[in-house]
């Protein structure tokens, strides 16, 4: 039986918390006894290398800890000749998590031992030196190889940065939101995936225009598929960046993961790790997107350079169960003061009527114009990314 290394004061502590629910039961012990059959196959521990983002003072590391046997991983990823042959997504959820499994991390010289959560996700961060741009952190658990991932620092001059959606935005799903999940993720062939047209070739305007700014993708994803999304991404020459997925099983207080209590907290962490950072925010209208980006305007106007929806067509939209309201609708699409320019003939060109008939303005809030751009591709966004002069 395979040895594997797990943090037994921590385990314990878990296993003996009285705010575990049921469901949360049941999967630890789904879990365990996962862990205990991929023992008895002589499956390997594995470290999976994803990739990571920081400041020139901190980095924050991610990675799973696994069960596999080794004609499937190398140096933490899948191995070329699966991904060639074509790969369901269903395999990324056959391995068995490590609760609890102890990993080192190295980086710039130095070591620190980490622990990783109940469903084998290592989510932390560590406080080391490392100059701007792309790095790499090595992490290794006892019994398995050492596996590379490689971290973005962002220089501490850097001032905007991206957050983009995945689902809709980056790749076209086209299929009601109850199903969306399970078919992107367990049964859909990674090479089927298709590229929301001309998003890869405005967010590369993009990284022109503000070549400092890092790119973020904050999708309501699970961590399974981290390394599939990283593929797809890197395939339709996307900018690089890493992933904020999250763990789709129970919490203390629910069943199941809030996607939009994810995203809601994700973008909170980055006003506090970046206070002086200003991001552009990018998503779609069929989901909550536009509250979500709303909102957090409301409470960090300083922290939004603007907002860049992307319009699902007629077809896309009726999967989705329609599309999101457009939040506060006085301050935001078109408001009072937009109206008032456009009667004076101060405000933007015929272009920029959207989708509700008014002049597509911003969200006044905090003293700020928060330009909010509609599109229904990456084309007619640039067009309109130029007008506001995001864009040379």
């Amino acid at each position: 039986m395979t040895e594997v290394a797990q943090d037994a004061a921590a385990a314990g502590r878990h296993y003996a918390d009285a705010a575990r629910n049921r469901a949360m039961k049941a999967e630890d012990r789904w879990h365990q006894l996962r862990l205990r059959l991929a023992r008895r196959r002589r499956q390997n521990v594995t470290v999976l290398s994803m990739v990571g983002y920081g400041t020139q003072h901190w980095v924050r590391v991610f990675s799973r800890v696994v069960m596999a046997p080794d004609s499937h991983f190398v140096n933490g990823r899948r191995v070329t000749k699966l991904i060639a042959d074509g790969f369901r997504g269903w395999r990324n959820f056959i391995s068995a998590p490590v609760p609890f499994a102890e990993v080192t991390i190295t980086a710039g010289g130095r070591t620190f031992d980490v622990v990783a959560d109940r469903g084998g996700i290592v989510d932390t961060v560590i406080a080391v030196e490392l100059e701007p741009g792309w790095r790499r952190v090595t992490l290794q658990a006892d019994g398995a190889q050492p596996a590379a991932a490689d971290v973005r620092i962002i220089a501490d001059a850097a001032r905007t940065g991206v957050v983009c959606d995945v689902d809709d935005t980056v790749v076209v799903t086209r299929l009601p939101r109850p199903l969306l999940a399970a078919w992107n993720s367990f049964v859909l062939d990674e090479h089927a995936r298709t590229p929301t047209p001309g998003i890869a070739v405005m967010m590369e305007r993009l990284m022109g225009r503000f070549p400092q700014a890092p790119v973020l993708y904050l999708s309501t994803g699970a961590w399974n598929v981290a390394q599939t999304l990283t593929r797809f991404l890197t395939r339709n020459l996307y900018p690089r960046g890493p992933l904020l997925l999250t763990d789709w099983g129970p919490t203390d207080e629910r069943w199941f993961r809030s996607g939009a209590e994810h995203k809601v907290a994700e973008l909170e962490r980055l006003a506090v790790d970046f206070p002086e950072m200003s991001w552009l925010l990018i998503g779609d209208d069929g989901q909550h997107d536009p509250s979500i980006y709303a909102d957090f305007a409301r409470r960090h106007p300083q922290n939004v350079r603007a907002v860049i929806i992307r319009q699902l067509t007629y077809s896309e939209a009726m999967l989705a169960g329609g599309r999101a309201s457009d939040p506060d609708a006085e301050s935001l699409l078109g408001g009072v003061d937009e109206r008032e320019d456009a009667a004076r003939g101060t405000g933007g060109s015929g272009d920029d009527v959207g989708r509700s008939g008014e002049l597509a303005g911003g969200q006044r809030v905090g003293g700020r114009r928060i330009p909010w751009i509609y599109g229904p591709d990456g084309k007619d966004i640039v067009a309109k990314l130029e007008r506001h002069g995001l864009l040379s």
